[in-house]
């Protein structure tokens, strides 16, 4: 958590020459959390999003294509030059999500990524602004590391991006996001990530297992929270500290995610789900999928139950994060209700784009059974 002398170290004002408004280089800009990002700061700056081959296509950016690891971006001696000339500040979004990416590469994607955007940054005088994960406070066992390699891989580059962070010097701070969920009005988000596929597969029944305990807390923050909270924290020109954007001890617990994915499927006119049985993470690897091995059970259930195992891992706390949201230049708390009611929002998007599956699983479930004579 930081400490009032952390929020009280200021940066002098950007600046800005002859033009109207600072500019901010964002990376990570087409990703969920970078799509709020661009509505949240558009207003206040001139946006540039670097890219490296899909367009982002917004009007309220303009795009640089470069490379996040290679040196200097990819970019020429004087391109590389006259960017740090232009950038008044570096907002780093972009990292390796993918867990099914080889665990090497997760590493030198967010490591060297970090590294980068700190070079232009300290060559561009410009503060830096690191999107880690709350979820760094889950350190990785070694039996994590064998079961799950992508996720700790995940997990271990995000510290290490972070402790990059704090010995370069370059003022800013470092933002700790817990699951960003979608909007907390619209329930819309960028992108199918694994919050929303669990959403859907809790929503349709298709979750009799779920790794974990009962008491665990899943602690979500609406992306618009989260994007409120970084663009406070720039706006003020806030010059140091890690702050935490969580839930905290709002964050609901895993029965009750349930409970409202179930309240969503009853409302669409379908069978309402059964809570899923909550079994130990390391009872999946050890009991429940030995024991299916040579059953008639569909592959893809099997590797849905993985890759819950896998998510809980990272996702899944006893005690709650400690929170920044709410404290000078970040953003505002939330309650159990404000999180709750996106959580409903954002199953009930789900929901809405997906009106034909629904049909058919209506459909499905009103069918008559046959029975054997």
């Amino acid at each position: 958590m930081p400490s009032d002398n952390q929020r009280l170290a200021v940066l002098p004002a950007a600046r800005t020459g002859p033009r109207d408004r600072p500019t901010l280089l964002l990376t990570g800009g087409s990703g969920v959390l970078g799509r709020a990002l661009i509505d949240e700061l558009s207003p206040d700056f001139d946006l540039l999003c670097l890219r490296r081959n899909t367009p982002l296509r917004d009007p309220r950016v303009r795009e640089l294509q470069g490379d996040l690891v290679a040196p200097r971006l990819g970019l020429s001696r004087l391109a590389w030059h006259e960017l740090a000339l232009e950038v008044d500040v570096v907002l780093h979004s972009a990292a390796e999500t993918n867990w099914r990416t080889p665990p090497q590469d997760i590493t030198r994607t967010n490591l060297r990524g970090a590294d980068n955007m700190l070079d232009l940054a300290a060559r561009a005088d410009a503060p830096l602004y690191l999107v880690s994960t709350a979820f760094v406070a889950n350190s990785p066992t070694e039996e994590d590391r064998r079961r799950f390699p992508g996720a700790a891989a995940y997990l271990d580059s995000k510290t290490g991006a972070e402790r990059l962070t704090r010995d370069a010097g370059v003022p800013g701070a470092i933002v700790r996001p817990s699951v960003v969920m979608g909007d907390s009005v619209s329930g819309r988000i960028a992108g199918q990530q694994g919050l929303t596929r669990t959403i859907g597969s809790m929503v349709l029944g298709e979750v009799p297992v779920l790794p974990g305990a009962p008491e665990a807390r899943i602690d979500m923050v609406p992306q618009d929270y989260v994007s409120r909270a970084v663009g406070d924290l720039v706006r003020g020109r806030v010059g140091s500290g890690e702050y935490w954007l969580t839930a905290g001890k709002e964050a609901i617990e895993l029965r009750e995610f349930a409970d409202v994915c179930a309240d969503v499927a009853v409302r669409h006119g379908l069978p309402r789900p059964q809570r899923p049985r909550l079994i130990p993470v390391e009872a999946v690897h050890r009991l429940l999928l030995p024991m299916l091995e040579g059953t008639s059970l569909p592959a893809s259930v099997r590797r849905r139950l993985e890759h819950y195992a896998e998510l809980l891992l990272v996702f899944q706390r006893e005690l709650p994060f400690d929170t920044s949201l709410g404290e000078p230049d970040c953003g505002t708390r939330l309650t159990r209700s404000d999180i709750r009611c996106a959580l409903v929002r954002n199953a009930e998007s789900w929901a809405a784009d997906r009106s034909g599956l629904l049909s058919r699983h209506r459909t499905a479930a009103a069918a008559p059974t046959e029975v054997a004579s």
